[in-house]
């Protein structure tokens, strides 16, 4: 009795790990879109620190996405148990925030020149050249503003991973949220941490008395400002992708819509519901940036 009693808790265990292991496998695929710009902007907001100090800033940011994710989880898990009809309303939430913040790249990208651009880079770098200039209280800004970021998108996470396990037991819940916080935040600022670093590398192999070694530093140093961009490229359409497809799926009509359309293109079926997400992304994230600067000059004319 005691063996069959073993076995089927054995079997229980299994299968809760088995469930675990499936949502979180999903929510880590639908997190995956905020982590490409989770990971390009982070790796931004080290630029400009001293070589030998990038490494220690990306550990204070580190810490502080731990703390960020040491208040959201429990928040969310409390979400869960007694206002569970918040879930979906927070994830639409979550989902137009993706969509402005991406629509606001491409607006930043069209409205503003490349002179812009470098002007403000140039000024970064003069003022962490300036003797004068007190990299203590640097350092702390920079890290300040990452945290503050990494607030923002590790919200946007856990309420993604809390729509996809709203449904299960507690125990679950907290295994799979405390997971995902965990498993991210060493994923991010890992990469974090070996992009910033990359340059240095590259330099290092170029001083090397071998040919192939000089080669190879160089090639990393040529290949490390195109990673960078395409970093951010990516991490933009993701956002689209993302917040489109949580906008679209909180919304029945629109995405029975899209399961129609899907199906009666054929072979394209597969490729059309990706797509219409990050139509409805864009538009979505137009809407919201209007939305926020007509009530941006409105605030600003009633203040003067």
């Amino acid at each position: 009795m005691a063996g069959s009693s073993l076995l089927v808790l054995i079997d229980d265990i299994a299968a809760v790990l088995d469930d675990v292991a499936l949502m979180t496998k999903m929510a880590a695929k639908k997190t995956a879109g905020v982590l490409g710009d989770d990971l390009a902007l982070n790796a931004q907001q080290v630029s400009g620190v001293r070589a030998e100090r990038e490494i220690p800033v990306v550990w204070a940011v580190a810490k502080g996405s731990f703390i960020n994710k040491l208040i959201l989880v429990p928040t969310a898990l409390l979400i869960s148990a007694f206002a569970p009809w918040a879930v979906t309303p927070l994830l639409m939430l979550g989902g137009a925030y993706l969509c402005f913040e991406g629509f606001e790249k491409l607006a930043h990208k069209f409205l503003h020149s490349k002179a812009e651009d470098q002007a403000e880079h140039t000024q970064l770098v003069e003022a962490v050249a300036d003797p004068a200039t007190d990299l203590v209280a640097f350092e702390k800004d920079k890290i300040k503003g990452a945290i503050r970021t990494d607030f923002i998108l590790s919200a946007e996470i856990i309420a993604i991973t809390l729509g996809t396990v709203a449904d299960a037991p507690l125990m679950q819940q907290v295994i799979v949220l405390s997971g995902i916080a965990i498993v991210m935040t060493i994923g991010v600022y890992g990469l974090v941490a070996g992009i910033v670093k990359l340059d240095d590398l590259g330099l290092w192999l170029t001083q090397k008395p071998g040919q192939m070694a000089r080669s190879i530093g160089g090639g990393i140093l040529r290949a490390v400002p195109y990673m960078m961009k395409s970093l951010s490229v990516i991490g933009t359409a993701a956002m689209f992708l993302v917040g489109g497809g949580i906008l679209t799926h909180g919304v029945p009509v629109v995405h029975h819509w899209i399961e129609g359309v899907s199906q009666s293109t054929g072979g394209l079926a597969w490729l059309m519901p990706t797509l219409l997400n990050a139509v409805a992304g864009v538009i979505a994230g137009a809407l919201v940036l209007a939305l926020v600067s007509v009530v941006g000059k409105i605030w600003k004319a009633l203040k003067a």
